[in-house]
């Protein structure tokens, strides 16, 4: 089995709007980036944005990359700060023109704080899935927002992802949970 090395959100996110050949160069707009240079920017991007100190398993990040050279920032974060450092590493970025952080800060609640927590162990404790606690990052992101449960990343296998969100629907005080995670190979 291969190992999971990209959380969802990123893995995806890696969104390069193709151009062809012939439209690479100038254009009345600006300059266009080679797909080369966009390539170099979509892995500078992804790995500057999951070395962030304060990114972990309740936030999610993603992007997309134009030929222009603008990056637009995706997701979710639980703390502010997240969304300011992820702007400003790929701010610094060679070939980035603009970035357009919309990043949604989710709002502070103690009570989706005990949700997170709560869903954290319900996934990360059963015993299928815990061998994905053991990353740096797991792979398994969990969104809370008012008592709603968005799960977003990547998992090895399709009963891996419905154990998940089996998982998170057994939480007390959860509304509701949108499976968003992707088998890998998929």
């Amino acid at each position: 089995m291969r190992s999971l090395r990209l959380p969802l959100a990123l893995a995806i996110a890696c969104l390069v709007w193709q151009i062809p050949a012939a439209a690479q160069g100038s254009s009345a707009g600006g300059t266009q980036l080679s797909q080369r240079a966009l390539a170099r920017i979509v892995k500078e991007v992804h790995h500057e944005l999951v070395l962030l100190p304060y990114y972990g398993v309740f936030d999610n990040l993603a992007y997309k990359v134009s030929p222009d050279g603008t990056v637009t920032l995706l997701g979710q974060v639980a703390r502010p700060v997240l969304k300011s450092d992820a702007e400003n590493v790929v701010k610094k970025i060679e070939g980035v023109e603009h970035v357009e952080n919309q990043i949604e800060v989710l709002p502070t609640s103690m009570m989706d704080d005990g949700i997170r927590r709560a869903v954290y162990r319900a996934i990360y404790g059963n015993e299928v899935l815990s061998q994905y606690a053991l990353r740096a990052v797991p792979p398994i992101h969990i969104i809370v927002k008012n008592g709603n449960v968005t799960l977003e990343g990547v998992v090895a296998r399709q009963m891996d992802k419905q154990i998940a969100e089996i998982q998170a629907k057994g939480v007390p005080n959860v509304f509701s949970v949108t499976d968003n995670l992707q088998v890998e190979g998929k």
